[in-house]
């Protein structure tokens, strides 16, 4: 049987279970997400919009706004959460029931950074990731939705005028290792060569090709290999 419709015979058998009482019994064995989304600096509660699906193919979507979220991971699927507030750069994980506990939760509480990337606190040694850098697809031409926030890049580093970075290119891990290294060391050498026309001197800015060798999820999926696939910017000095 497809797995599409296992998964929607298993719903309807919940909401049957539901409708008989036995709801409760049958909820006992699904593992739950929860968490609080707070602000990485303050440790403050943030009131966000949260939008979760599950992997790889989205059978199960769902939206929440809370400070306190808390959803079910059905068919042990993993998920992809994204989470996004006024004021606050957007943050993006996967949560994997694997990780549940023994009461059958995975507790994730996910710090937001305030503000856009010229405005967070700049300490040697922290790691931006460039969630809006877009390139062409098997290529390092920059596509141009990417100007605003290197333009945002190049407004911190002129703001911090003794501030050294560097860009660090990761691929996702399919294909061959000597290709993915050689484009990511392209994209950033093309995001550095962004930033030095924009005037910003080019020993300020070093780069770092990974490859596909430091992916952050090991997973066969697009959604992860879309997650891997990125540029960081980690500040050396300032």
């Amino acid at each position: 049987m497809h797995k599409g419709m296992t998964k929607l015979f298993y719903l309807l058998a919940l909401l049957a279970s539901a409708a008989s009482g036995a709801y409760a019994q049958v909820a006992d064995t699904v593992v739950h997400a929860e968490g609080k989304i707070i602000h990485a600096l303050t440790k403050e509660l943030i009131t966000a919009r949260i939008t979760y699906k599950s992997l790889p193919y989205g059978n199960v979507i769902g939206t929440l706004n809370t400070s306190n979220y808390t959803f079910p991971l059905y068919f042990n699927d993993k998920y992809s959460i994204e989470v996004v507030a006024p004021g606050f750069l957007p943050a993006k994980y996967m949560i994997d029931p694997a990780e549940a506990n023994n009461n059958k939760r995975v507790i994730r509480d996910i710090e937001l950074t305030a503000g856009n990337i010229h405005e967070v606190k700049h300490e040697v040694g922290k790691v931006l990731r460039l969630n809006n850098l877009i390139f062409e697809v098997g290529k390092s031409r920059i596509e141009a939705e990417s100007y605003h926030e290197l333009d945002l890049v190049v407004r911190m580093m002129n703001d911090n005028p003794k501030m050294i970075i560097q860009l660090e290119g990761h691929t996702d891990f399919l294909g061959s290792a000597d290709e993915n290294m050689k484009l990511s060391e392209a994209r950033v050498e093309a995001v550095k060569k962004y930033l030095v026309d924009k005037r910003i001197e080019k020993n300020r800015i070093k780069t770092k090709a990974f490859g596909g060798t430091a992916p952050l999820s090991r997973d066969n999926t697009p959604e992860a290999h879309r997650l891997n696939r990125r540029v960081e910017l980690r500040i050396l000095a300032n």
